[in-house]
């Protein structure tokens, strides 16, 4: 499978801002993250559907899919930051122009429902791309140090990042023992809903990880079921979770399990090499993981190590 890192970000550089799903109802946090970035030196421009309106998405999805064309066509723009997540990602797949994203390998960051569009990018165009913080919600609010200073530093350095440095909390051991793999995943339910599809990666040898947020813990046992079906948890040699955010259940006089106690479950029965805890997902603390670049847990001493970098 041919990789494509794309060039670093340097000062300067012009960042296109999208909407792939979900318009942000304040967009005065457009405006704050916007401030956040140029206050570091960088350009930005927004997309020309960025700010639309239809039903709960942001614009039609020719709408949605024809910004994500222009930015990665246009040659100023050296990366592409994700205003907001929401819904509607996986609606765009069908009509993207995966050869636009060949010829022009770009930076590209988000998480939440951008996880459709990172997993279809890796699959079709073998595209490294960022788990990380948006504009219009973690940039508009000040960020957290750890996920800050990592977040510039595998967007602006071809260096390898090594060991992450986590504060504490320090992630959690479920099942002891070391993984390598080329790093896959993000929310739960969007991997879920490509299970199958035109879309779905290949997650042989990788380090699997998996964040999700309002989700009652049944649901999140299902779709995890779902994984284990498609054999993804067996395939991967190594799997991470991070924020499962309000994960809670809704009836509380109904018998349940916590959400933990559905994660520990399926991270015991898959057998491999599994941390829980890490702090990535929808929370202030949200780790940048660079998604198919090669890393290596030790689950034995809760440690992540990045093995490459992720631009070039």
């Amino acid at each position: 499978m041919r990789i494509l890192k794309p060039s670093a970000l340097k000062r300067g550089d012009l960042i296109g801002l999208i909407s792939p799903a979900s318009k942000i109802a304040d967009t005065s946090r457009i405006d704050r993250g916007v401030r956040y970035l140029e206050g570091l030196g960088y350009r930005t421009t927004i997309g020309a559907n960025a700010t639309k309106l239809h039903g709960y998405l942001a614009g039609t999805d020719e709408e949605r899919a024809a910004d994500i064309h222009a930015m990665f066509d246009d040659p100023r723009v050296r990366a592409i930051f994700c205003i907001r997540g929401g819904y509607g990602t996986p609606r765009l797949l069908p009509l993207l122009q995966y050869q636009i994203i060949v010829s022009h390998p770009k930076i590209l960051v988000g998480y939440s429902d951008i996880t459709a569009l990172q997993l279809a990018f890796w699959k079709k165009a073998g595209l490294v791309s960022f788990h990380g913080s948006m504009v219009g919600v973690d940039m508009a609010d000040p960020m957290d140090p750890f996920t800050e200073e990592l977040f510039w530093r595998l967007l602006t350095s071809s260096e390898k990042v090594g060991v992450v440095p986590f504060p504490d909390p320090k992630p959690e051991p479920v099942v002891q023992g070391t993984a390598s793999g080329r790093l896959l995943g993000g929310n739960l339910a969007v991997l879920a809903s490509l299970i199958g599809t035109a879309y779905q990666p290949r997650f042989d040898s990788s380090i699997l990880f998996l964040e999700d947020i309002g989700e009652d813990p049944y649901r999140v046992d299902r779709m995890l079921a779902q994984l284990r079906g498609a054999s993804l948890l067996a395939k991967a040699s190594g799997i991470m979770t991070g924020h499962f955010t309000d994960c809670v259940p809704k009836d509380l006089n109904t018998p349940t399990f916590s959400v933990e106690q559905v994660l520990h479950d399926y991270l015991t029965s898959s057998g491999c090499p599994s941390l829980t805890r890490v702090p990535f997902g929808h929370e202030h603390r949200n780790l940048p993981i660079p998604i198919g670049v090669r890393a290596r847990i030790d689950a034995s001493v809760g440690v992540l190590e990045y093995l490459e970098g992720a631009v070039r």
